[in-house]
């Protein structure tokens, strides 16, 4: 089975310390070392640059490190299939986006488990790119997220479509309008996601293309978190642009307003992703019908 040596050299890479390792590992750090020495004479070459207590990756070791997760990740899965006598899934991995984590997906989950109490849910919010390198590595089964799949591994089922909006106070005078233009939004402080989400790059892409940069806004904060964001927009501290469905609850309860922005049709798919090795579709097709009746719920 995974080799104990595997696990400190993946514990060392995440503390960056021989030491720190030895403690999170309960060893000693001579231990450590000694497993970690043990392993480069195994494969012949330098897993970590050592410096003044502090330990790097090589460029080998981070390739050694990628697939030590990948054997990990499988091993577990292995067991988890060995113990269901009856084949039966008894444990589901999602990631989720931070703009998802506020839609529907996780009412939808909970309704899942509710009806399926034979199956284990765990839920893990990361970036786009996290996600799809945490299906890479086998550490994760599904992924819901708003793009297009990277990998010839990975297959997509749409849950939904998605449009990006002004979302602003009920207090903001332009909350009255039936859609705001972007000479409106030029003369607002904006709240909006950190450049490398999905939401503002898909934002920034359209102002590309008709000629303009985000540089021409008012952009007064950049905050990772979306309910932070909705939470200064209710007290009218600014606007911002967001993911309609990340707000829907809002909505349907008249906290915010949320308005389309005049000549920016952005539009997206939210994605199921799964692996093409993926043996359970059946539970696919469970939780797109979940979906569905959540949403025509609420319509």
């Amino acid at each position: 089975m995974f080799n104990p040596k595997l696990g400190t050299l993946l514990t060392a890479a995440e503390f960056g310390s021989f030491t720190r390792a030895a403690n999170a590992l309960n060893l000693t750090q001579p231990a450590v070392s000694h497993h970690i020495k043990e392993l480069e004479q195994q494969l012949g070459m330098t897993l970590f640059l050592r410096k003044k207590g502090q330990i790097s990756l090589t460029p080998e070791g981070e390739i050694v490190v990628q697939y030590v997760r990948r054997m990990k990740a499988l091993e577990q899965q292995m067991m988890q299939e060995l113990k269901s006598s009856d084949r039966r899934l008894t444990r589901l991995r999602v990631g989720i986006t931070h703009t998802a984590e506020s839609n529907l997906i996780t009412e939808v989950l909970a309704k899942f488990g509710r009806e399926n109490d034979s199956v284990s849910i765990t839920i893990t919010t990361d970036t786009i790119k996290n996600l799809y390198d945490a299906m890479e590595h086998f550490e994760l089964d599904l992924a819901v997220v708003d793009s297009t799949v990277p990998s010839p591994d990975l297959n997509a089922l749409m849950l939904d479509t998605d449009c990006i909006v002004c979302v602003l106070s009920n207090n903001n005078p332009l909350s009255r309008h039936a859609m705001v233009t972007l000479e409106d939004l030029k003369k607002e402080r904006m709240i909006l996601r950190l450049p490398s989400s999905a939401t503002r790059k898909l934002f920034e892409a359209h102002l590309l293309s008709l000629g303009m940069s985000i540089d021409a806004f008012d952009v007064a904060m950049e905050v990772d978190n979306i309910a932070t964001i909705k939470d200064l927009i209710r007290k009218d501290l600014g606007v911002s642009i967001l993911a309609r469905s990340a707000c829907m609850d809002e909505l349907r309860k008249g906290k915010l307003t949320a308005l389309p922005i005049e000549n920016l049709s952005m539009v997206r798919q939210m994605n199921l992703v799964y692996r093409k090795d993926f043996q359970h579709m059946e539970l696919l097709y469970e939780i797109l019908r979940l979906y569905h009746d959540t949403a025509m719920q609420l319509q």
